[in-house]
């Protein structure tokens, strides 16, 4: 697209733009909002008060429901604990992950299959 009609493409826009903010600035129902929205701050500016504050107020349940320090709720389901036996050593681990320092060594020294094998069902 060349610079000219990219231009005059903004610049159709721009006046469209124009004329909806003009529509909306003869709305009734945006001056009373906006009155509205004025007179709240002038009245939480003088009482000292947030929004944060008045939704708490207003409905104390909406903050009940969030606390800030509730534990996440896991829909996952639990680990199998997995129980592996060194055949030459006959050690056992017991493991609900694959983080485990002495089953990282077995998988080390003799292999991730190997050890995999080792695993009591």
């Amino acid at each position: 697209m060349s610079k000219l009609a990219e231009y005059r493409q903004l610049e159709k826009h721009l006046a469209e733009q124009l004329q909806a903010l003009e529509a909306l600035k003869g709305d009734d129902g945006l001056k009373k909002e906006i009155e509205f929205e004025t007179k709240l701050r002038k009245l939480l500016e003088h009482y000292g008060f947030s929004l944060k504050h008045i939704v708490n107020i207003l409905e104390p349940q909406t903050a009940a429901r969030r606390p800030a320090t509730a534990p996440a709720v896991s829909t996952r389901k639990p680990r199998e604990l997995k129980v592996y036996k060194n055949p030459t050593t006959g050690e056992v681990v017991k493991t609900k992950g694959g983080n485990h320092k002495v089953l990282k060594a077995w998988k080390a020294e003799h292999g991730a299959e190997v050890v995999e094998g080792w695993m009591k069902k």
